[in-house]
């Protein structure tokens, strides 16, 4: 399945349909009069979050959606048919933005919710109910209410308890791997990651996911690499997870740029609980590690975890360390495949 976290497109609500200009001409009835119907609304531009998405490469190729529009009324009183309501389905993390991406029109978080994003126009009047004392035969009727439309940006973001953020090829595809079954692609040179991954980790009886997003570099904030536009799907990440690779030549230094980018980037990401790990000691010897450690410490002023990703040494003291901050929230794994069902959504 191909990742698509930002897609542009056009909705309209149905317009009401018109009212009815009509008489009675009944045989055997001395008085007629007007009995002409309302116009029925037009539909609703609805959008609802559904498990089981995780990407918006469908509206890559379906960008316009129109409600149908309310039929006009009849003789007889009769009122025209609403317009069936369009229910846009999207990710658990949608958010729907103005069409200058200014500001955040609807916000889903949760699966099963439903909100009308563009009203229908209301059915327009039949003559019937022009009808006075003074003016018994009445020929005017309404149009109906006009539709509503508007340009809109669809952009998600993943729901994940922790994020992986570091430079390029800091083994972050390597640890997810190795924690659940996410599978992502892991290569010998920068940016083997190019679209986010998600895992469920299941860690002494509880479960949370985690998110590897793209590798970022200096000047991310400006463009440089893949940039930044993937740091949006760790927006809602309760922890970070923070990988350093041991064989840089200044890990210090490598600590530094990503935070860097982290506050160039804003969202309240360089505010977030951070586990800070040194990855891939299985490849120096226990004094330098030591060694790198303790100057990772001293720039980061937090304590270091030396990890190994690979062979697994470190990995379920960082795994504790991120369950420690996310608390409570993080789900029970039960007896049975009760863990299973309780993630709603599968890996990328």
């Amino acid at each position: 399945m191909h990742f698509l976290d930002q897609a542009k497109i056009y909705v309209r609500s149905g317009a009401g349909g018109p009212g009815a200009v009509s008489f009675r001409r009944e045989k055997f009835i001395e008085y007629g009069g007007p009995d002409g119907g309302n116009g029925g609304k037009g539909g609703d531009i609805v959008f609802e979050s559904v498990a089981g998405l995780n990407t918006l490469i469908d509206f890559r190729y379906t960008q316009h959606f129109r409600a149908p529009r309310g039929q006009g009324g009849s003789g007889s009183n009769r009122t025209g048919a609403g317009g069936d309501d369009l229910v846009i389905q999207v990710p658990v993390g949608t958010q729907i933005l103005s069409e200058d991406k200014e500001e955040v029109l609807l916000d889903f978080t949760r699966a099963g919710e439903r909100l009308v994003f563009l009203r229908g126009g209301d059915g327009g009047r039949g003559n019937a109910s022009y009808k006075t004392s003074t003016n018994r035969a009445p020929r005017q009727h309404g149009t109906g209410w006009p539709y509503q439309e508007a340009w809109v940006w669809l952009r998600l973001k993943l729901l994940a308890d922790a994020g992986l953020v570091g430079l390029p090829n800091a083994g972050k595809s390597t640890f997810i791997n190795q924690v659940t079954n996410a599978q992502a692609k892991v290569g010998e040179y920068a940016f083997t990651t190019t679209r986010p991954q998600l895992g469920v980790v299941r860690h002494k009886q509880r479960e949370f996911v985690v998110a590897d997003i793209p590798g970022l570099i200096e000047g991310a904030a400006e463009g440089a690499g893949i940039g930044d536009r993937f740091l949006g799907h760790i927006e809602r990440c309760r922890v970070l997870l923070h990988l350093v690779d041991a064989n840089d030549e200044d890990v210090a230094e490598s600590y530094r740029v990503v935070r860097d980018e982290l506050e160039a980037y804003g969202a309240g990401l360089v505010d977030k609980p951070v586990v800070l790990a040194l990855n891939k000691i299985d490849t120096l010897d226990d004094e330098l590690i030591e060694a790198l450690v303790g100057e990772l410490e001293e720039a980061s002023g937090a304590e270091v975890i030396p990890i190994s990703g690979a062979s697994g040494v470190g990995v379920d003291w960082t795994l504790d360390k991120l369950l420690e901050a996310i608390g409570p929230e993080a789900a029970t794994v039960g007896d049975g495949d009760e863990g299973e069902d309780a993630i709603e959504w599968s890996p990328l």
